[in-house]
């Protein structure tokens, strides 16, 4: 069978048993499965292509028992604003999403106890605020006024065996971004002052890892 006639053979779904759509097939290490049967795996899993037919089957049952979970999820402490973690501090249990509709999304919950550990990065972006003069020209403001923006990337380290796995020794880890942004005004003396403090050698202003207690 040539190149072209492996492309249009038919693809038969290892987990529901349905026919499998010209770009619809998923690869998997022993079998072929459905975008509609990927789509409900974890949204934190990346190890489907050297995932077997009997590991996919078992993590969709654990899939599904989480929409229970999910169900009974009452948030008492909500941290971010696109990617949240959401917090069941009564259950002890936590998850990490940015969708709005959760029993359609069905986030992993999993359990405080799980946390092994995290680490957050920042980013600091400084941008200067100028005005129009009366010829229409952008201008600076006296003193100069700049805009801060900060971004924080958080990394929560978990023992899951599907979230994506991570470099760190630690476990699987939860990655999310969470920005900030305000203005503030900076005379021109204490911008000098402020250039004259040395740079880290990367773009991170600020690395810190806090570990489980």
């Amino acid at each position: 069978m040539g190149l072209f006639g492996k492309l249009f053979e038919k693809k038969e779904c290892a987990i529901c048993g349905g026919e499998i759509g010209l770009l619809g097939n998923r690869k998997l290490e022993d079998g072929n499965m459905c975008k509609a049967c990927a789509a409900k795996l974890s949204p934190w899993f990346d190890e489907r292509r050297h995932s077997t037919v009997a590991q996919i089957e078992e993590q969709l049952e654990y899939r599904e028992a989480n929409k229970e979970n999910v169900a009974a999820f009452r948030t008492t402490l909500s941290l971010g604003e696109t990617a949240k973690v959401l917090v069941d501090e009564d259950a002890g249990r936590f998850m990490v999403t940015s969708a709005r509709n959760y029993s359609e999304a069905n986030p992993d919950v999993l359990e405080l106890s799980d946390i092994t550990g995290c680490t957050y990065d920042i980013d600091e972006g400084i941008d200067e605020v100028t005005r129009f003069d009366e010829n229409n020209e952008a201008v600076s403001y006296d003193p100069p006024r700049f805009t801060h923006s900060y971004n924080f990337y958080v990394t929560v380290y978990v023992n899951n065996p599907y979230s994506e796995p991570s470099k760190s020794k630690r476990g699987a880890g939860l990655r999310f971004l969470r920005t900030r942004a305000a203005s503030t005004s900076l005379s021109a003396r204490f911008r000098e002052q402020r250039r004259s403090i040395p740079k880290p050698a990367s773009s991170t202003v600020r690395t810190a890892t806090c570990a489980k207690g």
